[in-house]
């Protein structure tokens, strides 16, 4: 099975500092002067740097290991080498940065253009000329360049998105999507058709910046103990401003309508206590499938009986689907961008 690139671990090696030069003035007439050894130059930095115009970590699958170039050897007559460029990574935004041992936070980058110094290049060593004194008038010697810091380091990928579709497998998040947005998702009838979180974007009118929906992948019973796929992506909706859960109400037992809300919320919970402080709606899809006697309004009353604001809908046939794209208009601009819960 194909995994979503949203991790990868990485080495960074910044470039080691040039060496400082052994040279002596020459001159007519001075056949051997004072010492002029140049510094070696700063080795290069590794710096990531978030970036719009890559969405996954796929790259880092093929590349593990990125070394930033050497700083130039001193020369004579007291010339500095060259100090090597910062080397640049691009990484997508929304990536949090970790010690892969230890699982310190060293850093998060989610604005386009914000940087993150990972590993510094190594200082330049000096030249001969900074070691002339009373006792050592000829000095022969210079430093080595020092070597560049070296460090592991495990990159996370949380999508920042305005609302998060969560749902069990199967009840037609990918369709809803679809439904709302112009993604072009995969869709199927078998469970953990999605195997990565999927974006679609829902436009207003000209003049707003459209609201970025996120799907994450079906959650099962026990996700937060590594089971099925969900699990590996909750954290991708910690920052956003709406959750909508997304219910099949063809499967809904009427005498429990609330049980297959109560199975998302003990599994978010468990994985994080903060995302049930989460606003949230409730999108009871699949009503194209009921059949005639079945009790969809006391199911809906149920729902909206435990504070909940829900809309019935089919995400294949379009019922409902304006007045919810209507109402993700009218609510989610006025939420604030979520915390980050821990």
């Amino acid at each position: 099975m194909k995994s979503f690139p949203d991790e990868a671990e990485i080495t960074v090696r910044g470039g080691a500092g040039g060496a400082g030069c052994v040279s002596f003035l020459r001159a007519r007439h001075r056949p051997q002067g004072r010492p002029d050894g140049g510094d070696g130059g700063k080795g290069g930095d590794v710096i990531l740097e978030a970036a719009t115009g890559t969405r996954t970590l796929i790259h880092f699958k093929r590349r593990k290991i990125f070394q930033a170039d050497k700083g130039g050897r001193g020369q004579s007559q007291d010339r500095h080498g060259r100090n090597a460029s910062p080397l640049i990574i691009p990484v997508p935004l929304g990536t949090l940065v970790y010690h892969p041992e230890t699982r310190e936070l060293l850093g998060e980058l989610l604005q386009a253009g914000e940087r993150l110094l990972v590993a510094k290049g190594g200082r330049g060593g000096k030249g001969n000329a900074h070691f002339v004194s009373s006792r050592l008038r000829s000095p022969r010697f210079s430093q080595p360049g020092e070597p560049g810091e070296e460090r592991k380091l495990r990159l996370e990928l949380q999508i920042l998105a305005d609302i998060g579709l969560v749902g069990a497998p199967n009840a037609g998040k990918t369709t809803l999507l679809k439904a709302l947005t112009a993604s072009k998702a995969r869709v199927g009838d078998f469970p953990f058709t999605t195997l990565s979180p999927q974006l679609g974007a829902l436009f207003g009118d000209e003049l707003q910046e459209p609201l970025i929906l996120a799907e994450i992948p079906g959650l099962i019973p026990d996700a937060h103990l590594g089971k099925g796929l969900g699990h590996r992506f909750l954290r991708h909706i910690k920052r956003t401003r709406l959750l909508v859960m997304v219910i099949d109400l063809s499967g809904v037992d009427p005498k429990q309508p609330l049980a297959r809300l109560k199975e998302l919320d003990a599994e978010m919970t468990a994985f994080d206590p903060g995302l049930a402080a989460r606003p949230r709606m409730v999108v009871l899809n699949k009503a194209d499938l009921l059949s005639p006697d079945f009790p969809k309004e006391t199911v809906v009353r149920a729902y909206e009986e435990a504070d909940l604001r829900t809309f019935t809908v089919s995400a294949k046939t379009g019922e409902g689907i304006s007045d919810l794209r209507r109402a993700l208009w009218d609510t989610v601009p006025r939420l604030e961008i979520g915390p980050e819960v821990e």
